[in-house]
């Protein structure tokens, strides 16, 4: 048992921090994002406002999905149900979208908070999780 622990923190380290994309790539995306900063005082306009507002949800079904969800749910770590497998997704698709959405925004079970997405948002969340139900 004790020589599993070190195998399974490797195999989850590497596919939680390369996921199958090269690491520069991974910073690179992440670093261009675009980012107001707006100092008390000065007008930040009104398209800055209205984003903030609407969450920023600019992101796609797919990109939050592997920023965060795929790490587990690609390879069934921890008993997260495999993206496409219906048969893993069936117990969860009974109890409905929205108790989906709020235990993968709260973490349940061995499921962390946000599912490894530390900046999205419930509505992120929920776009991710009705993509993994149209896989089934």
């Amino acid at each position: 048992m004790k020589k599993f622990i070190p195998v399974f923190v490797v195999t989850l380290a590497v596919i939680l921090f390369f996921n199958g994309k090269k690491y520069d790539e991974l910073v690179s995306s992440r670093l261009s994002s675009s980012i107001a900063v707006c100092l008390e005082g000065q007008s930040c306009g009104q398209a800055t406002a209205m984003n903030v507002a609407a969450g920023g949800a600019s992101r796609s079904a797919e990109s939050i999905y592997s920023s965060g969800c795929a790490a587990c749910h690609d390879a069934g770590i921890a008993g997260a149900p495999m993206m496409g497998n219906k048969a893993q997704w069936e117990a969860r698709q009974a109890k409905g979208y929205e108790m989906l959405v709020n235990n993968a925004y709260n973490g349940i079970n061995g499921m962390p908070a946000k599912g490894l997405c530390a900046d999205c948002t419930k509505e992120e969340i929920g776009i991710a999780v009705q993509y993994m139900l149209d896989t089934i």
